[in-house]
Formats: C-alpha cells, structure tokens, sequence
C-alpha cells in the first residue's frame, strides 16, 4: 500500500507570519475602525425616538374596583389597540392635524406600538431624524387615538399615562458598535490574507523547511555573493 501524504497547517508557522506583519495588522485594524467612525459620523443620519404610554382598560367607568379578569382581558386588548393605532383612521388624521408631508405608509413606518412588559400598558414610539417632530407625531397620537379606539371597540378605553417624551440623545447609529465592528472587520480581513500566504506558500525558504518538506538533512549552506560581498 502506498502511504498517502496529507498536508498539514503548521499552528506555530502562522503565528510566527503574524508576529512578522503584527505592524501591517494593526494598521489596517486601525483604518477600518477609522473607517466605521467616519462612515457613522458623517454619512448616516442619526434618528431619535420620542415614547408615550398609554394604559388600557376594559371599561370606561373607573370607580369600581379592577379586578384580575379586567386586567388581563385589557393586557389582551393592548395588540387590538395597536392595530388601531397605526390604522389610517388614526394616522391619516394625525397628517392632516399636523400638516406632515408624507403619506399614512411611510409615517407608519416610523410609528411603533408594543404592550410593556406583557402588561395592559402600551409604549407608542415614533422615529425620526428631527426629535421636535418625533415628540409632535408622538403628542397627536396619544390625543386622537383614544376617541378613535372608543369609537372602534365600543367597551373599554385608553389612557396617557405619560407624555410624549424629547430626546436629543440619537438611538442610531451606534457610533462605538460600529467602530468596534469595523476594526474587527480589518482584523479578520488581515489575518485571512496572512493565513492564506502561509498555507499558499510552497516555497524552501529555510534549511529548516528543507528538512520538513522534502525529508533530508543540511549538511552545508552556499551564501550568496553579490558583487564579492557576501549578500
């Protein structure tokens, strides 16, 4: 039977190319990360966020006592509410109150409503690159969604617990994650090419490598003269 070679990556070779280009590594993950800071500095829009909550009842009359039934059939009623709330019904009015101009999709699109912590308190969040006018689409639906729901469901109702919120604080883009992100990109990219010239290379370089791939012993060097100077 003939013995099968199989060529083998040599751990300590690779590490020992990576010592030898540890400057080139650093710079290009330094450049990638100077990328990413630029990239989501400069290029991409920062967009705010303003939040009201908004508190559903099963009924509309408030001086008797809630019970657990009552409060869990209005949790239920928090993802019928949030339909209603990004309905046209109650955007479209929203647009012509505050005189916006884009069409019911695309402030859709911005409006976002979820039940907080699976209870009947339901958080309204609109985003937009102007926080003034995220906090005004925010107000406008808290006061006109109220009669809008009581008209659809007819039982029940909505209450603001809290105000449309302002925020100068961007949500996006995360500038450190980005960062963070690009010098990791860089590195990976610079270790890939480096890993890719060591299981390429085919070349005896040393006696060492004589002596590994082509199983022989070195019993002499040759230097080399350039010019009669050994080079």
């Amino acid at each position: 039977m003939e013995n099968e070679e199989y060529d083998t990556i040599d751990l300590l070779e690779v590490l020992n190319a990576v010592r030898q280009h540890i400057a080139v590594l650093i710079l290009c993950t330094l450049a990638t990360a100077i990328a990413g800071f630029a990239i989501t500095h400069f290029l991409i829009t920062p967009q705010y966020e303003s939040s009201a909550l908004m508190i559903v009842n099963t009924r509309q009359d408030t001086t008797s006592t809630v019970t657990i039934d009552q409060i869990n059939s209005a949790t239920k009623l928090v993802s019928t509410y949030s339909i209603i709330i990004k309905s046209d019904t109650v955007l479209q009015q929203v647009i012509d109150d505050l005189g916006l101009s884009l069409s019911y999709s695309d402030l859709k699109g911005r409006v976002t409503v979820s039940a907080v912590d699976d209870t009947q308190v339901m958080k309204i969040t609109v985003r937009s690159n102007n926080p003034e006018w995220a906090r005004q689409v925010c107000d406008d639906i808290t006061a006109v969604s109220p009669d809008v729901i009581l008209e659809a469901v007819e039982a029940g109702s909505v209450k603001v617990i809290s105000q449309a919120s302002y925020s100068d604080v961007p949500v996006s883009p995360n500038i450190k994650k980005n960062t963070m992100l690009g010098a990791m990109v860089g590195l990976v990219l610079c270790l890939g090419v480096i890993f890719l010239q060591v299981i390429l290379d085919n070349k005896i370089n040393t006696e060492e490598d004589v002596a590994k791939y082509l199983d022989m012993t070195v019993v002499g060097v040759i230097p080399v003269y350039e010019g009669g100077k050994n080079k």
